[in-house]
């Protein structure tokens, strides 16, 4: 017996295709969210949480103490070479030893460029960096002389290689 299909009927063989494109259009797009996740931020912002979360509490009045000083701070970026000057409360020229300088992208922490700042004779720090333009976490930290780095956080845009 031959069952004549007519011509509009939905069949079994209709069912299963439309249940294969349904379910083979999730897995794709689960797979696609998965390989444009894999190559971004992996959201880890420390290593160890539980140490970071010991260390917490010295940060903190680490950077009380910092801020109690008066010292104010410029950032400054033009054709990849990245300038910060210290000055104290007095407006005073401060004199780091040395120093890191950090460009830190908010969404992609590959993106990271790190450089050691030489120190130079007018107590400015320099270092070279060729960032590509869009928005950055400027980080710095200096020997100045206290018992801690002195630290420093910038958010900035850059655009054409300066500071917008």
């Amino acid at each position: 017996m031959s069952k004549a299909v007519r011509n509009g009927e939905f069949t079994g063989r209709h069912m299963l295709m439309i249940m294969i494109a349904f379910f083979g259009t999730v897995i794709i797009v689960n797979i696609t969210m998965a390989v444009m996740a894999s190559r971004s931020w992996t959201g880890m912002v420390v290593e160890n949480t539980y140490v970071a979360s010991q260390e917490f509490n010295a940060r903190v009045a680490e950077a009380r103490a910092q801020e109690a000083l008066g010292w104010t701070s410029v950032l400054e970026v033009a054709g990849g070479i990245v300038t910060w000057r210290l000055q104290d409360a007095a407006g005073v020229t401060l004199y780091p030893e040395a120093g890191v300088i950090r460009f830190r992208h908010p969404a992609f922490d590959a993106a990271d460029i790190e450089a050691v700042a030489e120190p130079q004779p007018d107590g400015v720090l320099m270092a070279r960096i060729e960032a590509p333009d869009g928005v950055w976490i400027v980080e710095i930290e200096a020997e100045t002389g206290l018992d801690h780095p002195y630290r420093d956080t910038h958010r900035i845009t850059l655009r054409d290689g300066a500071v917008q």
